[in-house]
């Protein structure tokens, strides 16, 4: 078949060139162009149509002769915004262009033509992108609707920059737009077609109408231009805008080429002609600096390029000069006033005359401005102005106005003010602006002797001194204007008497002196007396001081006597030796007094406050202050304290001391009396009142009362009261009472002290206990448990924000996790495999991100039922069935498939849309109950239940009730059918399966008619998978809105149903990854429902995920089992072929394990895949670089692996990349360090075209760029452990245990994997792998709680042959490592990869869905260990235990022949690393077998248990009853 398509590809490709070589028209003109094709890419158009226009594009190349030096073409794509699909200068050839028509992708968006048109403009024309200069530019737009924006000014750009324009309309194109795009003429640049099918009519008038253009525009750009044509004069000579300055003369261009006109124009009465010459595209000048009120004549000449034309005539007249308006005078004065106007158009400057009307005088000229201040006027004088305005030389009519100057006025209201003995203040209201002075003479009533003063204009007052007190004073006032005096008045003063001195007064009084001091009563005082003497009698003293400018004050000299009264005397003398009255004074001079009210106050633990108050310090020079300790153990000290000082802190002092305190006034002539008190220093107090708040699963707050003395702060000490290990401690400052303590456990007992810090010594601790709360679900269990799903419930968490479940396979340590909200309790694990032990662990998450611990349980799936015998085929061969897909084999769902059924649909179509749904539905396995249920509906205006979910329990049925489904025709109404399988179908009539996935596939060509978005987020908010597939004109926007994220997983689209192949594989795969994956999580499931239900399973068997079968190990050289590594598994004796194996293997430095690459990858290694090893390192692994895995050429060339430094502490990988050139990354830091630590650790390696990724223990570590790789050949080896310096394989390999090793082939693997076997994980996480420990716990209190011994049975019948046993031991093998070859057959096959060099980018991709969940954090500061909890009440008896790990079954019958049988039971101490967690006793059994087989036997045994946290040890000897 596939060569029947070769053939007739090849048939369509030789038919379809003879056709083009017959009928298409070739472009043959040796011109050449630079052609760039813009092509409309909205919505309207469509894919189909869209398709149509490409097989346009194909046959308008063809027409053309494209190579580099020949003709380009570029092609812009454009709807919202534009891009460039490839410049001009991207193809050189044809082929390549018919190639990128071929693969150009549609766009899709609004319809922006004039924004496009701009950007060909700005980018496809220039030269960087292909143009080339002297070359035809030709444009070629397709569009078919009418543009959101302006096209005109972009097409006139294009038009004016030289490119040629022609527009294609199809359908709904608007033909005057597109006549307004395209250049002229229309008949050959435009073009309309009905729709796009018919576009190919006009291919070939289109090519022939271009192909022409650009000959003919080669043509004008290699031709000289042609020979001008006939001289002819311009026509229609019109002059407008006429100023007084101006006019503007416009013309009729004249026939021809004219290259310029030049304007000849000069006054009418004469003058010298003046001329402009403008270029030959415009047809009019401005004229201007013209005289005004003149007549002009004009005269026009046509320019051309050997000769001119003859004049063409005219004449206009100009406008006379405007004059100022609005003219007024204002702010008149007796001698100033000021003029203003409105200004006139165009004026330079203004002339202004005035002059006085009733005067012969000349009148003044001033050339100003709009605004003038006229000086010099006469009083009372009325006074014409009149404005020109000047235009340069010129000057226009004038403006006249008239006004009248003020007459002079003489001051008012003279009076005196402030009169005292020597001086008087004189006061007037101003009389007019323009007064040049004032004049004052004043004189003594009866004397002769004149004293005169003049002032500025601006003053309105007068100071008159030097007048002698009691006398009376004549005074003239007189106005100056000019050189005028003016209305001059005259007024009498009498002065005032001389002033005695101010305000006398005393201080600074001490026990033998004061000071006095007064205010001055007159600035003429010269001196003054002081006289002083004691009340009581005795001499006096007398002292005169001259006049100080500051405030006069005196001491006496003499010392006075302390405790005794002195009258004081003072007496003012002035300049004219006049003196004051006498002022007196009393004063008492102090005696001598010490302290009062001594106190000593606010103590602390080394310091005490001393105060006083003094009686009278003012001749005290300082206090002592001493003080002792009561008991006189210390010496006595000192302190000077100044006299302003009252207080005084005594500190360093010792705690809890009485202290002797005494202070001493000081004077100058000796001490005064001692005041003394006792303190005490405070003692080192503790906090009180310890209070705890606020408890949360992960803090709580402290608060305490302070002590009464000042600390340095607080020691906060705490630490759980259930964990060993150091206490933590932080240290708060003196001002905090309270603190909130952080990064604690949840459900944890706390002891909390606080201890007080002084500079002297810490307090007593205040203790006391804070308790976090629980966060954590209850009631935590398993229900619904079948073969491949099982089901969690528990009860909410009444805090938790949102739940993270996780479900983990203990047997290869698969995991899933799902994130649920706060209200949930309950979820389903779906696909999962049968007889398989998975462990579940549900976290409680608060909404600020804290988790909380895990809550594990545990449970075993059902184990899958014995298949009924093989019916011999009958006679009648069964019709043919689809063979089901290896991907869907494990696929378990509920699917159910919408139709759109609506007439856009039509018979065809419908007719591939049932083989699309037959050919998908073949494609499942199991069809029923038990695999995967099918339903279809089909809508239009309504939905049509063609079947239900329940209908049909086997493929055959299902796919002969596809083919009979018949067309219903209608409308659209997508939401309508959506909400009706939600209601109808979706519903346990329907045929719904609890904890079965359910997954709805919607199937549409066109947009709904009605809301799809409220359905839609229901049915994705309750957990539903909804895939949705678009055709032809089916809306994008809305099939994302239908599908479940992310859209690029749940989201397919095709041009129309013959593409629907191109997906079907996809989606199918898609579907089925999506349910089996659904159905592998990390689940555990509860013990008890294991324990119960192992007694039914035979072949069950744990197996290492390493390249070794435990029956195989111990002939294997180098390798060693190493039991108990991660998980206590119990190693029974094997019984109905129930075995159970450990989980890892030591790989020895004896010997290199060496593998053929032809049985592991026979096809070689994927293009992407993943390097997964669960391994560690071992204190005896050598320091030298080693290969974690490598593979070799035969030649034992190493050509990809991961190597492992020790030493260096580094991760490398290496490989060849695409070239055959060796390549290695190298990965080093604190994360990669980890692997060295001596624990165990997973380790993923994802390699991909493009990079390396490292991600250690679940957690993304590193990422490196790399080259895509090459294959590796399948002729040589696969090595594990192989020391770096190896040559060959006879040299030693590196020890280290290696738990798990595999090759996945995908990159995504790692962002699945939840590394749920790592023990150090279970440290921090507590929900990983729990379940052992707990089936462990149970069968041992089983075993020690039960009695074994009943009565014996009769021998039982001879069952049936049990199932086929495992592998024998190996036998002798002439192939190297073929013994392997049943584990390397589960190793996926990875696809044939045809690796090439890695072609140009793509263009750019729909924004993707949400990344994955961020790289987990690194681990948090370890916690402390809880406390042993209490012992619980006894259970009740329980069932007989059915052992894990073997398959004894323990029952009581009837009495018959006794046996014996032997057992001991002992356990196992490990010793763990600091990453592993405690684990409890491992139990051995070892059996001895009695010679009779068959018969039922009595066995007696030894149990010997050791209890590991106690260390006790007890013996039990027990009778069982065994069965084999």
């Amino acid at each position: 078949e596939e060569e029947w398509r070769k053939s007739r590809f090849t048939y369509y490709l030789r038919t379809s060139f003879v056709q083009v070589a017959v009928d298409e028209f070739m472009c043959k003109t040796p011109a050449i162009a630079d052609i760039v094709i813009l092509v409309d890419g909205s919505w309207s158009i469509g894919r189909i149509n869209f398709r149509l226009v490409r097989t346009f594009l194909e046959n308008l190349v063809r027409a053309f002769s494209v190579e580099f030096d020949k003709t380009r073409i570029g092609l812009a794509q454009y709807s919202g915004d534009p891009r460039i699909e490839w410049h001009l200068n991207a193809h050189t050839t044809k082929e390549s262009v018919i190639d990128a028509v071929k693969n150009l992708p549609y766009k899709g968006g609004n319809t922006l033509t004039g924004l496009a048109l701009t950007f060909i403009l700005e980018n496809s024309f220039k030269p960087e992108s292909g143009s080339r200069p002297g070359v035809p530019k030709i444009g070629i737009l397709i569009t078919d609707g009418k543009s959101q924006d302006d096209v005109i000014p972009p097409a006139q750009s294009l038009r004016e920059a030289g490119i040629e324009l022609f527009a294609i309309g199809v359908k709904n194109a608007d033909e005057n737009e597109l006549k307004a795009i395209a250049s002229p003429p229309e008949e050959t640049h435009v073009y309309n077609v009905a729709d796009f099918s018919v576009m190919s009519d006009i291919v070939e008038g289109l090519t022939k109408s271009i192909c022409e253009r650009v000959e003919q525009l080669d043509k004008q750009i290699r031709e000289p231009a042609p020979p001008p044509s006939a001289v002819a004069p311009p026509r229609d000579l019109v002059t407008s805008d006429i100023t007084a300055r101006s006019f503007k003369v416009s013309w009729t261009h004249a026939p021809g080429q004219v290259e310029k006109y030049r304007v000849v124009y000069y006054p009418a009465s004469g003058g010298q002609p003046e001329e402009k010459v403008v270029p030959g595209s415009q047809n009019s000048v401005e004229l201007n600096y013209l005289n005004s009120v003149t007549e002009y004549q004009v005269a026009l000449f046509a320019v051309y390029r050997s000769s001119a034309s003859e004049a063409l005539r005219g004449s206009a007249t100009t406008l006379a000069l405007p004059m100022v308006n609005d003219l007024e005078l204002f702010d008149i004065t007796h001698n100033t006033m000021r003029v203003r106007w409105r200004t006139a158009a165009g004026a330079s400057g203004y002339m202004i005359l005035y002059a006085p009307l009733t005067e012969g005088d000349l009148a003044d000229e001033k050339e100003v401005r709009t605004d003038v201040e006229l000086e010099g006027l006469s009083p009372s004088t009325e006074y014409t102005v009149t404005v020109y305005a000047m235009y340069g030389e010129e000057a226009s009519d004038p403006m006249t106005s008239q006004q009248t100057t003020l007459p002079l006025m003489p001051a008012r209201n003279l009076r005196f003010s402030n009169v005292d003995h020597s001086s008087a203040r004189l006061t007037w209201d101003s009389a007019s602006k323009k007064v040049n002075s004032y004049r004052v003479m004043y004189v003594k009533t009866n004397g002769v002797q004149t004293t005169e003063l003049e002032s500025e204009p601006i003053t309105d007052h007068f100071l008159l001194r030097f007048l002698l007190f009691s006398t009376q004073f004549s005074t003239v006032f007189s106005i100056v204007f000019s050189t005028l005096f003016c209305f001059p008045l005259t007024v009498c003063v009498c002065a005032a008497t001389v002033p005695d001195p101010i305000d006398l007064r005393s201080h600074d009084v001490t026990t033998d002196s004061f000071r006095v001091s007064w205010k001055h009563p007159a600035s003429d005082v010269v001196l003054y007396r002081l006289t002083w003497m004691p009340t009581d009698g005795g001499d006096s003293d007398e002292v005169g001081l001259h006049f100080l400018t500051h405030l006069p004050e005196v001491q006496p000299s003499v010392s006075l006597s302390p405790a005794s009264e002195y009258e004081v005397l003072l007496a003012a003398i002035y300049a004219n030796e006049v003196e004051s009255d006498e002022v007196i004074l009393v004063e008492t001079t102090a005696p001598r007094y010490g302290v009062r009210n001594l106190k000593i106050d606010e103590e602390t633990t080394f310091s005490m406050m001393v105060s006083w108050q003094p009686v009278d310090s003012r001749n005290i020079r300082h206090y002592r202050l001493s003080y002792i300790s009561a008991k006189g153990d210390r010496a006595e000290e000192m302190r000077t304290v100044p006299t302003g000082q009252t207080s005084l802190v005594l500190q360093p002092l010792l705690s809890d001391t009485e202290y002797k305190v005494s202070v001493t006034p000081v004077y100058l002539e000796g001490d005064g009396p001692t005041a003394a008190r006792n303190g005490r220093t405070l003692p080192l107090s503790a906090p009180k009142n310890l209070r705890v708040s606020e408890e949360w699963y992960n803090r709580f707050r402290i608060s305490w009362d302070v002590p009464p003395s000042p600390t340095m702060g607080y020691r906060v000490v705490y630490q759980p009261l259930s964990a060993p290990g150091p206490p933590l401690e932080t240290f708060v400052g003196e001002d905090v009472n309270t603190m909130l303590i952080v990064n604690l456990l949840s459900g944890m007992d706390y002891s909390v002290k606080v201890i007080a810090s002084y500079t002297t010594g810490s307090s007593e601790a205040l203790e006391g206990r804070a308790k976090t709360l629980y966060l954590g679900v209850t009631n935590l269990n398993t229900y619904q448990v079948r073969m491949t799903s099982l089901c969690s419930q528990w009860q909410p968490h009444r805090h938790a924000n949102a739940y993270r479940v996780v479900l983990e396979s203990l047997l290869n340590g698969q995991r899933q996790e799902t994130k649920l909200s706060g209200g949930t309790s309950r979820h389903c694990f779906n696909n999962l495999k049968p007889n398989t032990h998975y462990k579940v662990s549900v976290y409680a998450q608060l909404q600020d991100g804290t988790e909380g611990p895990a809550v594990t349980t545990t449970q075993r799936t059902l184990p899958v039922p014995t298949p009924a015998p093989t019916k011999p085929p009958s006679t009648t061969p069964l019709p043919t069935i689809p063979p089901a897909k290896e991907v869907c084999k494990a696929a378990k769902a509920d699917l159910v498939f919408l139709v759109d059924g609506s007439w856009s649909i039509g018979d065809d179509n419908f007719l591939k849309i049932i083989r699309f749904l037959y050919s998908t539905s073949g494609a499942l396995d199991q069809i029923g109950p038990d695999g995967t249920q099918v339903a279809i509906v089909q809508f239009s205006d309504d939905a049509r239940t063609e079947f239900k979910l329940n209908s049909y329990s086997d493929k055959e049925r299902l796919l002969d009730a596809i083919n009979k489904i018949t067309y219903k025709g209608g409308n659209t109404k997508t939401g309508r059918a959506i909400q009706h399988v939600k209601e109808n179908i979706f519903t346990a009539e329907g045929g719904v399966r609890r904890g079965i996935p359910k997954v709805l596939v919607v199937l549409t060509d066109g947009r709904s008619q009605d809301d799809v978005n409220k359905v839609s987020k229901e049915m994705q908010m309750e957990g539903y998978i909804v895939f949705a597939i678009g055709f032809a004109d089916a809306d994008y926007g809305e099939l994302v809105s239908i599908a479940s994220k992310p859209s690029d997983r749940h989201v397919f689209f095709v041009d129309d149903l013959d593409a629907f192949k191109k997906i079907e594989e996809k989606l199918v795969t898609f579907v089925c990854e999506l349910l089996v994956f659904a159905s592998v999580a990390c689940v555990c499931i509860h013990c008890w429902g294991l324990l119960l239900f192992l007694a039914s399973i035979a072949g069950v068997s744990y197996r290492c995920q390493c390249f070794l079968l435990l029956p195989m190990f111990p002939s294997v050289a180098g390798v060693s089992f190493c039991c108990q590594c991660f998980l206590p598994l119990p190693v029974f004796p094997t019984v109905a072929s129930v075995s159970f194996h450990c989980q890892c293997f030591l790989l020895l430095t004896v010997f290199l394990w060496v593998l053929c690459s032809r049985y592991l990858h026979p096809e070689g290694l994927p293009s992407d895949y993943t390097i997964t090893l669960l391994f560690r390192l071992l204190p005896d692994t050598p320091e030298e670089p080693f290969a974690l895995w490598e593979i070799l050429n035969k030649n034992n060339e190493p050509l990809v692996g991961v190597i492992v430094d020790n030493g260096g502490k580094t991760l490398t990988f290496f490989n060849n990349d695409y070239r055959g050139e060796f390549q290695t990354v190298t990965f080093e830091g604190p994360e990669i360090q980890k692997l060295f630590y001596g624990s165990f650790h997973k380790l993923h390696i994802t390699i991909s075209k493009t990079s390396a990724r490292v991600v250690i223990d679940c957690k993304m570590v590193a990422e490196k760029s790399i080259n895509a790789a090459g294959n590796i050949t399948t002729d040589g080896v696969e090595v594990l452990g192989r020391m770096v310096r190896s040559r060959g394989n006879k040299d030693n390999s590196a020890p280290f245990q290696l738990q798990t090793f595999d090759i996945v082939c995908s990159t995504s693997w790692a962002n699945r994997d939840k590394c749920c076997e790592l023990p150090g994980l279970v440290r921090t996480q507590t929900w990983y792998c729990p379940c052992m420990n707990l089936i462990l716990n149970l069968v041992l209190n089983l075993v020690l709680s039960m009695h074994f011994q009943g009565p014996t049975g009769p021998v039982g019948d001879t069952g049936v042959p049990g199932p086929q046993g495992p592998p024998g031991p190996q036998g002798p093998s002439g192939r190297h490592m073929s013994r392997y070859s049943s584990i390397l057959n589960q190793a996926p096959s990875p696809p044939v990869t045809i690796r090439t060099v890695p072609g140009p980018p793509g263009e750019p991709g729909r924004q993707g869905s949400p990344g994955a969940q961020g790289e987990q954090g690194p681990p948090g500061r370890p916690g402390f260990p809880g406390q042993n909890g209490q012992n619980g009440q006894p259970g009740e008896r329980g069932l007989m235990p059915l052992f894990y790990g073997g398959a004894y079954t323990v029952s009581t019958g009837p009495p018959g022949n006794a046996g014996s049988h032997e057992f001991v039971m002992f356990t196992h101490t490990h010793t763990h690393t600091h990453t592993h967690p405690p684990m409890t006793p491992h139990i051995h059994i070892t059996r001895r077998t009695s010679a009779r087989t068959n018969k039922q036997t009595t066995n007696t045994g030894m149990v010997k248990y050791l209890h590991q946290a106690k260390g006790t040890s007890m013996m039990l000897k027990l009778k069982v009853n065994v069965i084999f």
